[in-house]
């Protein structure tokens, strides 16, 4: 009997792989000039919006970077990565200095954040959605005190996601509490309410 072809015997129910969406990639020039802090410097950033992250999260993020900027601040993986947050600032020994979230996360994700680092901070941005989400967690989480928690006004929001270019250059200016972000075209005093502060280390 003549043999059957190798191939004869390929299974025919392979499943199908499928192309992962890939990140888009920005290019942000941030100069930043925190006379809170006392801290001025000029950031080359690259930042990779994940295919399902909008305009106004993404700017949220950099907003965060330029409230918390320093060598060491860095995004991470993002949502790519569940257990990482946006970003993070690490010492020499990898140890975690500052844990940085977006949005409206659980209690449980808090809490675990709260345990690995010195500090957490929380930037929620999403209206209502963000004042019904902290009147369910308020209470939950008031006894991590190396953790602060801030809400940026929807308006703001919207301002900074109409700056988005796939290449940008932006000012920021911190004095006095006040944050103002441009760029060639546009000023945008950013409008933000602590929702809770973390004690003094």
């Amino acid at each position: 009997m003549r043999a059957l072809p190798k191939t004869a015997y390929l299974p025919t129910n392979l499943p199908t792989t499928r192309m992962a969406l890939k990140s888009t990639i920005y290019k942000v020039d941030l100069q930043i000039a925190d006379m809170d802090r006392h801290y001025y410097g000029n950031h080359a950033l690259t930042v990779a919006r994940h295919p399902s992250e909008n305009d106004e999260r993404m700017m949220v993020r950099v907003l965060a970077f330029a409230r918390h900027a320093s060598e060491a601040l860095a995004f991470t993986r993002g949502l790519s990565e569940p257990d990482e947050p946006e970003l993070w600032q690490r010492d020499l020994t990898d140890a975690i200095e500052l844990w940085i979230d977006l949005g409206n996360p659980d209690e449980t994700r808090i809490r675990k954040a709260c345990n690995r680092a010195e500090q957490v901070a929380v930037y929620t941005y999403s209206g209502n959605a963000s004042r019904v989400w902290w009147q369910q967690t308020e209470t939950k989480v008031t006894r991590f005190t190396n953790l602060s928690v801030y809400e940026v006004a929807a308006d703001t929001v919207a301002a900074l996601a109409a700056m988005v270019k796939r290449t940008m250059r932006l000012q920021v200016t911190i004095q006095d509490g006040d944050i103002w972000i441009a760029n060639d075209a546009d000023n945008v005093h950013v409008q933000l309410e602590t929702l809770k502060a973390a004690q003094a280390a």
